[in-house]
């Protein structure tokens, strides 16, 4: 973790999908009904709230994340991930057997391309959806990610009722979506985020915008981010690399925009910029944890 003083340090809160990834690396797809070998495979934790939950606190932050992992054996993957970079863990799944969501993960070697198959939260259904309001405690920021929604719309409308800014990721319009939005101060989607009748990205900002959140950027993997902060629009350059695994790097990306949007006087397109940069070096190293040695052995480009 980046060295920063106890009082400096920001505070958020992550809500959504935990999962464990198994990732493989390959030279080419599998076609149908085709068996192939891989030299190695890694298991670890993924999902877009972990991930982001994890690169938050690794920069500096103090995390708590909200999700549904159980009690089943593979479990233990998630709750040993959240252990490592001290993120505290609210289960909401606690008690139950089923196994957590699984994402097999195969990941291109010559581009860094990767396809993932994976339940989400349609493994836990009827998940609890109080947020105990002491979750909330000295919170600086809330970032919810549509899984499990009912559980995203409780925590964002908690914290627009104690003044928290909420953080929308998202990369496809979800049911509930439309009452979740009504709580979001920023969206940060993905090129594939279409609400109802948006064709582009145009009608996408104007979507949000219609709805109250003048803060929304759109991400197009190693292409540039659309922005518009308020009256302010514009893009920010994604730097050149040569990309080994893109696996997280938007979830990545997410953590570490919370976090510098989190720092005094830190403007929206800085952390947009500061955030595209670690996300752009996470991609350089396989899976979504590696990157963190190497970023913590060396300045990184967006080191605070």
């Amino acid at each position: 973790m980046t060295s920063r003083s106890r009082q400096n340090r920001p505070q958020g809160l992550f809500v959504g999908l935990a999962t464990v990834d198994i990732s493989y690396t390959v030279d080419e797809i599998p076609r149908r009904d085709q068996k192939i070998s891989v030299a190695g495979q890694s298991i670890s934790a993924g999902g877009p709230s972990a991930n982001a939950a994890a690169t938050f606190a690794f920069l500096g932050g103090r995390t708590s994340l909200v999700t549904a992992v159980g009690g089943h054996p593979l479990a233990s993957v998630i709750r040993a991930d959240g252990e490592r970079f001290s993120v505290t863990l609210h289960d909401l799944a606690r008690g139950r057997k089923e196994a957590p969501p699984v994402s097999s993960i195969m990941v291109l070697r010559r581009t860094g391309e990767r396809t993932v198959v994976s339940a989400n939260a349609s493994v836990f259904s009827s998940l609890p959806v109080e947020l105990n309001p002491r979750w909330l405690s000295g919170v600086s920021i809330v970032q919810v990610d549509g899984h499990y929604m009912k559980l995203c719309i409780a925590a964002a409308r908690a914290a627009r009722a104690r003044g928290i800014p909420v953080v929308l990721d998202s990369g496809s319009w979800k049911r509930g979506m439309s009452e979740l939005l009504r709580f979001v101060d920023i969206a940060i989607c993905s090129d594939d985020y279409r609400p109802p009748g948006c064709r582009d990205t145009k009608d996408v900002v104007g979507f949000l915008g219609a709805r109250g959140i003048r803060r929304v950027a759109i991400t197009r993997g190693g292409r540039s981010i659309q922005f518009i902060d308020h009256e302010r629009r514009g893009t920010i350059g994604i730097a050149k690399i040569r990309a080994v695994d893109t696996l997280g790097a938007g979830d990545i990306f997410h953590g570490a925009f919370c976090y510098y949007i989190s720092q005094p006087g830190c403007e929206f397109c800085d952390a947009l910029s500061a955030a595209a940069r670690v996300a752009g070096f996470s991609c350089r190293y396989f899976g979504t944890r590696l990157w963190m040695e190497r970023f913590a052995r060396r300045r990184g480009p967006a080191a605070g």
